[in-house]
């Protein structure tokens, strides 16, 4: 795992790059970090996702500074295709497909504020999609004409994404797009992410499961598993 630049149409930043062992070529998965920033947590999924056997990068959206990008970040949530956050997220994805060890399938993974992203991106020529409690401002079924298959993961106790999950649902089913979604019983937001004040949050019911995260990942790489790799080799699926 190496941390390089990377170029995007508004300037360079910061990236995570990780590759498989063994010898591609291999799909490749965009990681978008939520509102923490870059930490042990990204680097661990991006870790995780290069063992698994994909070529991984996850840009750093607050490059530049987190007090002042978090809030143009997402600002962008809502300004979509308009914003700088979504121009570097299709640069790293870009970045991934330019590397010869790369089969030229991609897929976007995102937490929280990284979930939007993920699905905000997923009609951009992804072809997987997997948020993690994600939201989305507006109409859901306009943002997402287009999009790609999308398997996305809730937390039933999330007081910020109420029906979030049904609504998305809803909105591709109506698209005709493939998906899962599955929200999580007495989960709550972040039940995916580790973070340094996890024992904390545990006393009071809130952060980790470990339970519902095996069983996200579990259908993540399934999901991949059919949209990512079978075909892959001829650029067929």
């Amino acid at each position: 795992m190496n941390t390089i630049e990377l170029d995007a149409p508004d300037g360079t930043l910061e990236a995570i790059l990780a590759r498989p062992t063994g010898s591609g070529p291999w799909p490749g998965v965009v990681v978008i970090h939520d509102a923490i920033g870059f930490g042990p947590d990204l680097r661990a999924n991006v870790e995780m996702l290069a063992d698994y056997g994909y070529l991984t990068i996850a840009p750093n959206l607050f490059a530049n500074g987190r007090v002042r990008c978090i809030r143009a970040v997402m600002r962008s949530l809502i300004l979509t295709g308009a914003s700088p956050a979504i121009r570097e997220i299709l640069a790293a994805r870009d970045r991934l497909v330019a590397e010869p060890d790369c089969t030229g399938k991609t897929a976007v993974i995102g937490f929280c504020m990284g979930g939007g992203f993920a699905l905000l991106t997923a009609p951009m020529g992804f072809d997987a999609s997997a948020p993690f409690y994600p939201g989305l401002y507006g109409d859901y079924r306009a943002q997402l004409e287009g999009a790609c298959p999308v398997v996305a993961s809730y937390a039933q106790l999330d007081p910020s994404l109420i029906g979030a999950g049904r609504k998305l649902d809803r909105a591709l089913t109506e698209l005709g797009v493939e998906h899962d979604i599955k929200t999580y019983p007495g989960t709550m937001h972040g039940f995916a992410n580790v973070f340094a004040i996890d024992p904390v949050l545990r006393v009071t019911g809130l952060g980790y499961d470990a339970d519902a995260t095996r069983d996200a990942w579990l259908r993540i790489f399934a999901f991949f598993d059919r949209h990512l790799t079978d075909g892959a080799a001829d650029g067929s699926g």
